[in-house]
């Protein structure tokens, strides 16, 4: 039996974008609505579109009376949800995301909106309870130049952007908290950008101690996909005020949006792993830019591009003055790891540690404090070199590096493929004779109980995080970014093996190492009550030095200054394209790069490094650089979006990942 479909009387065709992911069919197509789809066939709700013999989802974008079309249109097959799930401020930041990161709609979508749970979608959400006037105390922003105008730019509703340089010691959350209170009782919202979970659950924690607990979101990626689908529907549909969460929450269709609070923007989990690989920080900022609200990046060190906001007074300082600094950072000290000083004392030799550096942990524990090490890696023996010439040990399979897992390991294992390595023999010299090139966490542990016998130990890291530790003696082993909170601050912090992080070949090695050290830093008592610091490194490094004077601010504007000088973000908007030789070639001879640009390459990706999907771990990819300067940015994402669609649609090539502005360069 033949059905017959009428179309709707007003606005028959729905212009809708199928989520589709091969790049030259992100464009729109028209579909007919029929009558009886017509009430919930509006924009921004989910649909089903039958596409080339096919039913793939979508999203309608509008409805309309005419179409350019000069074929017969199709029937939209199914709506799926009356629920308008794409807001018109997240469509244009969506379409910003992808311009600005040569990416595709569909794949900045799939970040963006998270999948449907029926169940969820149709229960009555409660009342929100109404929000009482908030009483914020001022005081806590007093101590950093310009805090207290900032907090009355919120409460008149103005967009107020600035980088916060949080002092140590400082209870950053508690301070987040009151800038959203502030801006909440102005009638607007807040979306707060975290770095982890734990940094969620800090914030969380501080904002109801303001708001009503169900006016305040918390959006990640652990929750489960019927809770994340709630949360993210109370978001939608106006009951958050306040709204925290990881990376994917910079899309949260917040209404009313009135500041957004990037925390930590330096960390790596701001960065999306998924194309079209945007950063948090650089889709917050251009959120703020749309909307014209306030924005705010804050944390204990800053970034390259923090700076940038500064310097070009997109954004103001938001920093103490150098007495309020000195009085609330720790003392901190660097000291060399001699061998003539670990000979003198043979708990140094133990736990190769200098002495002063041991003799500040006695002295923190002898004061019944905590005492905080940093390692850079987590492990027993993360890495492996020849005794005799210092070569890196590495996988006969793979080229990966080999490792100890653990005290009791009959052979090295492969920390890439896995594999175990029985008889270690050096390609170079022919020697068997192998030692650590960093100790990680475990064994620093085990090393410090011998050091320090009858004192508790604590480790952190890895799957095992420890949140908080309590103020009495006790030695605390993590790695970076998994420093617990002590009550009442630690005594001393020693930082170890300060070249694993100084020495990787990285852009960003210096200030991730400033980073990571300032983090736990934060965390020691101030000079006034006893608290040191000390970082096993050379003190004229300019790293250490900044950390001695903690000045990050100092330290990011040198590090802008040297990438100006070497052409590198974001001084310059750089754009990496991965992927077998010929197919890389063929992308930027079809792309009409601008005339200011400047290819560099191409290099052969190292094995280690993370392939484009769908290719071989052990498969040889290249990589070319192209570098503009920084008002060529768009130009040159267009130009390459535009290039991929293109040879998307020939099907001669295989395809090439294209990253712009990327964390790690090299």
């Amino acid at each position: 039996m033949t059905i017959t479909r009428r179309a709707a009387e007003h606005e028959p065709i729905a212009r809708v974008l199928p989520m589709l992911s091969v790049p030259h069919l992100d464009r729109e197509f028209d579909y007919l609505v029929s009558a009886e789809q017509s009430d919930d066939a509006q924009p921004g709700v989910r649909a089903r579109v039958r596409f080339h013999g096919r039913l793939v989802d979508a999203f309608i974008l509008e409805r309309r009376s005419d179409t350019d079309h000069a074929g017969k249109l199709g029937w939209l097959d199914k709506v799926v949800s009356a629920e308008p799930v794409l807001t018109a401020d997240v469509r244009r930041l969506v379409d910003a995301v992808a311009a600005r990161y040569a990416g595709t709609r569909p794949d900045v979508l799939r970040l963006a909106v998270p999948p449907r749970h029926a169940t969820v979608e149709k229960q009555t959400p409660p009342e929100p309870l109404p929000i009482p006037a908030i009483d914020v105390d001022p005081s806590g922003w007093a101590r950093y130049g310009r805090g207290e105008q900032f907090l009355t730019a919120l409460s008149d509703g103005r967009a107020a952007r600035a980088v916060w340089q949080a002092l140590p010691g400082e209870q950053w959350a508690r301070r987040l908290a009151e800038a959203a209170a502030v801006t909440v009782n102005a009638g607007q919202s807040v979306l707060a950008i975290m770095p982890d979970q734990r940094d969620v659950d800090a914030l969380h924690a501080a904002a109801i101690a303001h708001l009503p607990e169900s006016r305040v979101v918390a959006l990640s990626a652990g929750l489960g996909p019927a809770q994340r689908y709630r949360r993210w529907l109370a978001v939608l549909r106006g009951q958050a005020r306040v709204v925290i969460g990881t990376r994917s929450a910079v899309f949260a269709p917040v209404a009313e949006l009135g500041l957004i609070l990037v925390w930590d923007d330096g960390d790596d989990n701001l960065a999306e792993p998924r194309a079209p690989y945007p950063h948090a920080r650089e889709v917050a900022m251009l959120r703020a830019h749309q909307l014209r609200c306030a924005a705010m990046i804050g944390g204990y060190a800053r970034t390259a591009e923090g700076q940038a906001l500064v310097r070009t007074r997109w954004a103001h300082d938001l920093v103490a003055t150098r007495p309020v600094v000195r009085a609330a950072a720790p003392r901190v000290v660097a000291l060399e790891a001699s061998n003539y000083a670990q000979e003198r004392d043979p708990a140094a030799h133990t736990a190769r540690l200098p002495s002063m550096a041991l003799q500040a942990a006695r002295t923190a524990l002898q004061a019944d404090r905590p005492v905080l090490i940093q390692v850079p890696r987590r492990g027993y023996v993360p890495a492996l070199a020849c005794a005799r010439c210092r070569t890196i040990t590495r996988c006969r399979n793979c080229t990966g590096p080999l490792a100890l897992p653990d005290r009791d390991s009959a052979a090295a294992q492969c920390r890439w493929c896995g594999r175990a390595e029985p008889a270690l023999r050096c390609a170079r010299c022919g020697s068997d004779a192998v030692r650590a090139v960093v100790v990680g966490a475990r064994r620093t542990a085990e090393e410090l109980g011998r050091a320090f016998p009858g004192t508790t130990v604590i480790t952190s890291g890895g799957d095992a995080v420890v949140s908080t530790v309590e103020d009495k003696p006790a030695i605390v082993v993590c790695t970076p970014g998994a420093e617990p909170v002590a009550d009442g601050g630690y005594g001393a912090a020693l930082l170890l093996d300060a070249w694993a992080l100084l020495g990787r070949q990285d852009l960003r090695a210096a200030e991730d190492t400033l980073r990571r050290w300032m983090a736990a830093a934060a965390l020691v008592r101030s000079r006034g009550d006893g608290g040191v610091v000390a970082v096993v490194a050379e003190s004229a490094l300019p790293t250490v030095q900044a950390l001695i004077r903690w000045d990050p601010v100092g330290h990011a504007d040198a590090e802008l200054d040297g990438r100006d000088e070497v052409g590198l973000p974001p001084a310059v908007h750089m754009a990496a394209v991965d992927g077998p030789t010929p197919a890389v070639m063929a992308l930027l001879e079809t792309a009409q790069l601008p005339a200011a640009a400047e290819p560099l390459g191409p290099v052969e990706l190292p094995p280690g490094a993370r392939r484009p999907p769908g290719m071989a771990a052990d498969a040889e990819v290249s990589r070319m650089l192209v570098r503009v300067p920084r008002d060529g940015g768009l130009e040159l994402a267009g130009a390459l979006r535009r290039a991929t669609a293109v040879l998307s649609a020939r099907h001669d090539q295989e395809p090439s990942r294209v990253q712009i502005d990327p964390l790690h360069i090299g």
